[in-house]
């Protein structure tokens, strides 16, 4: 399969959109007066969310006039042509907040409903990972040359590394069993949330990120990423769909055994 011509069109642009959109959300991080206001589901939202979605649904309009956009800060607004944009101008915004540096900004690309490409640059490492349908992923830090990402080869669950974003995302949906049973089982449980634990599945440096919580934009860029490097970015059901509302990294070797402990096997 080769990527069609459209898509590689988009993802050059995604790219540039991307180191734009790290420059404006540099300008506030760390920053001695970051405003930060609540949504209404209580989720944190700075000048620096709000400010890079607009710099990327503005340069997205007036090169693809006809595609549709969807951003976690501004809704959606429908296209023609058969491209939709999905946006998170910071994903992990609470480690944003905290001068964290493991946030990252993701753009994600669906053709008729299928996410064809992603990407997730990460502002503050100066690190990006992208891949489009028919593709290797690449994963490129500053100015050196990019070069493949790949998931790992774990096979066992009890070498394997573990990340997830919060405990008590397990919690407010009723499985901390889960979250239980794999600190027992894995060989190595870390914190390493967001974005930038599924990023490190796709760069075989984890092997499994679970979420129990995941919104479309969350999601989209990500399963792209995840299938060219060798792995997969399922829903807790194993499909692969943005609105699943959770979802799943691992590599291949893994995927079977974490979604059959995710549904109560084993």
């Amino acid at each position: 399969m080769t990527t069609p011509q459209p898509v590689l069109d988009r993802l050059e642009f995604g790219l540039d959109g991307a180191r734009r959109a790290s420059e404006l959300i540099l300008t506030h991080y760390r920053a001695d007066h970051l405003a930060v206001e609540r949504k209404r589901d209580s989720s944190p939202v700075t000048e620096a969310d709000r400010g890079a979605e607009q710099l990327l649904r503005a340069r997205i309009l007036q090169a693809f006039p006809h595609d549709g956009v969807l951003g976690e800060e501004f809704g959606e607004t429908p296209g023609t042509s058969g491209f939709r944009w999905i946006l998170d101008p910071v994903d992990g915004t609470k480690s944003f907040i905290h001068g964290v540096p493991l946030f990252g900004t993701l753009i994600g690309l669906e053709l008729h409903g299928d996410p064809v490409m992603g990407i997730c640059r990460l502002p503050a490492l100066d690190e990006v990972v992208y891949a489009a349908a028919g593709g290797p992923a690449y994963q490129q830090t500053g100015l050196q040359p990019a070069r493949c990402a790949r998931v790992s080869a774990v096979r066992r669950l009890a070498d394997a590394t573990f990340c997830f974003t919060t405990v008590q995302g397990f919690e407010r949906i009723r499985r901390a069993d889960l979250f239980a049973t794999m600190v027992a089982r894995a060989g190595l449980v870390r914190g390493w949330g967001d974005c930038y634990g599924h990023l490190l599945v796709a760069t075989g440096q984890a092997d499994i990120m679970i979420d129990p919580l995941m919104n479309v934009w969350d999601i989209a860029a990500l399963i792209p990423i995840l299938e060219a490097a060798g792995g997969a970015c399922v829903d807790w059901q194993g499909r692969r769909r943005v609105d699943g509302g959770n979802g799943i990294s691992v590599n291949a070797a893994l995927k079977d055994e974490v979604l059959a402990l995710v549904n109560g096997g084993l």
